[in-house]
């Protein structure tokens, strides 16, 4: 039996289907919905819950062999502080607790290239691996630093014992729905703005992901106690939204935001968003977020498993292949818990 903690997330949506076809029993832990596409999925025990309850943890272990703790939050919103914490870290402290107590499960814990901290100041090369120090003074985003500390997480439940890897993917890009993280930024081809921020994103395809989890915790028992960067390459988002613009036959945005308005621009969305509870279209870590581009390595991962990654352009394609056939009208997104 495999359990999968964010069942009903981009990652957890791929991984499920990807289990079943190695015929392998799921048992599911989804918040609110199960995914539409997933519903009838025939050997899945779906389990409705929180991440951070520990006793259904437990329970949910029984006869488990292997863990894929895919559930987190992802927000760069200042409201959204505390969830962070909560799921992030406490709920990753949670299954790490539940794995312990039950002899020989394997975990595999979805971490973000963001734990791997910023790029130090003195850097002669932007470029990251798994062996990137988190650095205690510099300044981290409330979303990288709980990521961080939900990794700690994982090497604590490993310093006692804990069978584990960690893969630590950047932007996932996947053909789901609208509301998605990611998804906002086909979103935001979609809808035809004008204006976009210099710099790079790196990206990753989910069905990548999902393989890259199945070798190393399921065809790779060997490998213990290791982290794993998952990226594809890195890309500026002017041509992402050029590429995803032309995939849905639209205008791409052709205004660059200097830095001085982006400062400018994430100032006043705080205010509106103090001023009205909702969450700000920008924030300062979104806004310099590009500063200083950084590419992450994932030459470990290929060594390890013998993978190749997809293009990405054939995956803009893809996922906006799937998104424009789901619908026309991408509703307003929030903060994505899966």
């Amino acid at each position: 039996m495999i359990f999968v903690t964010g069942g009903s997330g981009l990652i957890g949506s791929y991984l499920i289907p990807a289990l079943r076809a190695r015929g392998l029993a799921v048992r599911a832990l989804y918040r609110r919905q199960i995914p539409a596409h997933l519903a009838e999925t025939g050997g899945v025990e779906w389990v409705e819950g929180d991440v951070r309850d520990s006793a259904l943890l437990r329970a949910a272990l029984t006869d488990v062999t292997h863990v894929f703790h895919c559930a987190g939050v992802v927000s760069y919103a200042p409201q959204d502080a505390e969830l962070l914490r909560q799921v992030n870290v406490e709920g990753t402290a949670a299954v790490v607790d539940a794995c312990l107590a039950q002899a020989g499960v394997r975990l595999c814990h979805v971490s973000s290239v963001a734990a791997l901290g910023g790029l130090p100041e003195l850097a002669a090369s932007p470029v990251l691996d798994e062996t990137a120090k988190w650095d205690l003074n510099a300044e981290h985003s409330t979303y990288a630093t709980s990521k961080y500390l939900g990794e700690l997480e994982v090497w604590r439940g490993v310093s006692e014992g804990l069978n584990a890897v960690v893969v630590n993917p950047a932007v996932v890009l996947g053909a789901t729905d609208w509301t998605r993280s990611s998804t906002r930024l086909f979103r935001y081809a979609w809808q035809e703005h004008s204006f976009y921020t210099p710099g790079s994103i790196n990206f990753v395809d989910v069905r990548d992901v999902v393989e890259a989890m199945l070798r190393l915790t399921l065809d790779r028992p060997a490998l213990q106690g290791e982290r794993y960067v998952l990226s594809a390459a890195s890309l500026p988002l002017r041509d992402f939204f050029a590429q995803a613009a032309a995939c849905f036959g639209k205008k791409p945005p052709t205004v660059a935001v200097p830095g001085w308005a982006a400062e400018v621009i994430w100032r006043l969305e705080r205010a509106r968003g103090a001023l009205t509870g909702s969450r700000p279209l920008i924030t300062k870590d979104t806004a310099r977020a590009s500063r200083r581009p950084v590419e992450y390595r994932s030459s470990k991962v290929l060594a390890a498993t013998g993978q190749q990654f997809r293009p990405l352009a054939e995956t803009i394609a893809w996922c906006c292949a799937a998104l424009a056939a789901r619908s026309n009208s991408p509703a307003p997104g929030g903060v994505v818990v899966s």
